[in-house]
């Protein structure tokens, strides 16, 4: 079923910690360059990066089960929340990206149609998700990461947003702390 891609629909289940990002915080970020919608990408050289399932596409039906699979859904709030924070962030000189397992053609399409102004990643091998271990889930015969952001400090991992709910407030939530420091 084709549904709009922006609004949340209400009554979303909410994403439960299991764990899977306690090992991360102090991690360094390994040497890799991915293929983004602003050309090759080292993530060693992103301070935040926020990392979701996958985002729609206009005229594409969404995966069965999608809303109820619990954080699945709000990549595109998610990501035009850090587009709408992105002058904050970068008064901050912090460096943003977004990254999921699409392929670059789907990642291409949503970052010009949502206006992306720093890169959004395609990692459809999954290689940011093996160095480092991050959380996935399988559905409708994909393996897609699970949303988190990874705040990072000279390439260290310095706090990990997981599981992360709602996906519209993470831009925030990030901001709140990156202050606080």
């Amino acid at each position: 079923m084709t549904q709009e891609l922006f609004p949340l629909p209400p009554n979303l289940p909410v994403p439960e910690d299991d764990g899977a990002a306690d090992h991360l915080l102090d991690l360094e970020l390994p040497d890799l360059v991915l293929e983004s919608s602003q050309g090759g990408v080292n993530v060693r050289e992103v301070d935040v990066l926020y990392v979701y399932p996958r985002a729609g596409r206009p005229g594409r039906d969404l995966l069965p089960g999608w809303d109820e699979t619990p954080g699945a859904r709000g990549c595109t709030p998610q990501s035009c929340a850090f587009r709408d924070a992105h002058d904050e962030l970068n008064e901050l000189g912090v460096r943003v990206a977004g990254l999921s397992a699409q392929l670059l053609d789907d990642q291409l399409e949503f970052a010009e149609r949502n206006r992306m102004p720093f890169p959004v990643i395609a990692d459809p091998e999954r290689r940011l998700g093996k160095a480092l271990q991050l959380p996935e889930f399988e559905i409708a015969g994909f393996t897609l990461y699970k949303r988190i952001t990874l705040v990072a400090e000279k390439a260290r991992i310095a706090k990990v947003f997981y599981p992360v709910f709602p996906p519209d407030a993470n831009a925030g939530d990030v901001l709140t702390w990156l202050r606080s420091r």
